[in-house]
């Protein structure tokens, strides 16, 4: 594996926490983004990820100094992947957004850049063709609040280059992941074919108007020990993130509660900007969230 220029496409949710963990793990970090307010918005996120490296990971000022140092930034995509040997997109999780996004990719990325989507849902196999190189593409799945929840899923397609396979592997293991390689493409992969439905149900139970978001999250917290229930997941994943998974789910099924937790969510949280965490309101508001204090679960 010798990559050492990684592009990073994309600076929402885990956009942001994929580059800066890179370029504290000495990758020269490329983030692109549509437009500089995106871009700006990602510089003022890695300052609060820098006091969660510091209480999480130990990390001195010096170690976080070098990471800004590996850090550019670009809306332009040419120049943004010009010496790119990794790029990961981690544009929205809607299928029209990242075939776009790989068609304009395709025309400007040089021969040796690699591709890497982080979808959360989306087999790479989708998008293979689209991208002009599909011997060079797969996914690298990375969960929330990377630095603590360490994990990256490496998943090819049929066509994909062992090599690069392997090669993808090694880099997630250069910026401290736990990697966990799949043999075989499967939708959600391994995180969130578990978690995936959990969060559905819950949002199911939800627009059956059985219980609201909080009695919900305080039954899985005082029944399972879990420090979140599923409201709270759903904040730190972001409700847009769960919302175009729910989208696409409901369309297909056209199960009248998966329709109505769709439109609540719409209406109450994308349609008012409230995403989670990244917005400082969801289910709950940040940065004290009610499932954090001694009386939640009394």
């Amino acid at each position: 594996m010798n990559y050492k220029n990684i592009t990073v496409a994309g600076s929402g949710v885990l956009g942001y926490q994929i580059a800066f963990q890179a370029a504290f793990h000495n990758f020269n970090v490329t983030v692109y983004d549509i437009n500089d307010e995106m871009l700006n918005k990602a510089k003022a996120k890695f300052s609060i990820m820098s006091n969660a490296f510091k209480r999480d990971l130990n990390a001195t000022e010096e170690q976080l100094t070098a990471a800004y140092a590996n850090l550019k930034y670009s809306s332009n995509l040419e120049e943004a992947v010009k010496e790119a040997d990794l790029l990961i997109e981690a544009v929205p999780e809607n299928p029209n957004i990242k075939i776009d996004f790989y068609q304009k990719l395709a025309k400007v990325a040089v021969e040796k850049t690699v591709f890497a989507t982080n979808s959360s849902t989306l087999l790479p196999s989708q998008f293979a063709e689209v991208t002009g190189r599909p011997s060079k593409f797969l996914a690298l799945h990375f969960a929330n609040d990377i630095w603590r929840n360490n994990t990256a899923e490496i998943m090819g397609h049929p066509g994909t280059d062992p090599n690069v396979f392997k090669d993808v592997i090694a880099f997630a293991k250069a910026i401290g992941m736990l990697a966990l390689p799949l043999q075989k493409e499967q939708p959600g992969y391994i995180l969130n074919s578990l978690l995936v439905p959990f969060l559905s149900a819950a949002t199911s139970i939800m627009a059956n108007e059985v219980a609201d978001p909080k009695v919900i999250d305080k039954t899985w917290m005082k029944a399972t020990g879990a420090p979140l229930g599923p409201f709270g997941i759903i904040d730190v994943v972001g409700i847009n993130t769960v919302y175009n998974i729910n989208k696409m789910a409901s369309e297909e099924s056209k199960d009248p509660l998966k329709l109505k937790a769709t439109k609540y969510l719409k209406e109450n949280f994308i349609d008012t900007n409230k995403l989670g965490v990244s917005t400082g309101e969801g289910f709950y508001k940040y940065p004290n969230p009610a499932y954090q204090k001694d009386d939640f679960l009394s």
